[in-house]
């Protein structure tokens, strides 16, 4: 399935402020998901970029979106009510842009986040489902379960892809989470990966090769949410 360039957007966040993004689909997309980047890296980012493309070949179509604070080139995330504005802000435009197909939100650890807590506080519109791709549940070297309090106000299905060495996230932590969360919540361990999903060389896997299992498996998800009776 051929995928096309990206192609780029403005999406109007609040009070006249813009953020840029990059819409990437196919002809016969099935599903949008809306890919909010991490903390240290915008929507161009190698592996966003990667997994938007690799995305679209499996049917599936991404907005990609940078926070105000990543277009301005600063390093200090903005606050949440401005990061879960944004969140808002480009779901809403994804389907204005792709009325016809099923929305799915989610991201790369910080824009994860923001994207959960978002879902809390008020469902986002059209979405089905929100995919975690890495989701940071306490800072490095400060374990905690804090941040997954919000997760119990959401009602969609959630996917967390997680990798084993994920200095942000705990095991001993995330899978009780996990388990409370009860069926709206499925977890996948990423064998030997880190936050960024890179695995060593020992592991006997590239980067592109664990990248490319996650995405199936990100895919393969998406179907199965929207062939659940719960999703229309």
């Amino acid at each position: 399935m051929a995928a096309a360039d990206a192609q780029p957007i403005v999406i109007e966040v609040e009070l006249g402020q813009q953020v840029s993004g990059l819409l990437q689909s196919t002809h016969d997309a099935r599903a949008c998901y809306v890919l909010a980047h991490g903390a240290g890296a915008g929507m161009a980012h190698r592996f966003m970029a990667a997994s938007a493309h690799e995305l679209a070949q499996r049917g599936i179509a991404t907005l990609r979106y940078n926070f105000p604070y990543m277009d301005k080139g600063s390093k200090r995330p903005d606050s949440p009510k401005l990061a879960q504005a944004t969140v808002r802000a480009a779901v809403t435009h994804a389907g204005r842009l792709l009325p016809r197909l099923p929305l799915f939100a989610g991201g790369k650890s910080f824009g994860g986040r923001m994207t959960s807590q978002a879902q809390a506080a008020a469902p986002l519109p059209g979405v089905h489902g929100l995919a975690f791709l890495g989701f940071p549940l306490h800072a490095p070297g400060r374990p905690s379960d804090e941040r997954a309090e919000h997760l119990y106000e959401i009602r969609i299905p959630m996917l967390f892809l997680q990798g084993t060495r994920d200095e942000f996230a705990d095991f001993s932590l995330l899978e009780p989470v996990i388990g409370r969360l009860g069926a709206r919540a499925t977890l996948v361990r990423v064998e030997d990966a880190n936050h960024s999903f890179h695995v060593p060389a020992r592991s006997g896997r590239t980067d592109a090769q664990v990248r490319s299992v996650l995405l199936d498996t990100l895919a393969d998800w998406i179907d199965a949410v929207l062939a659940s009776p719960k999703a229309g």
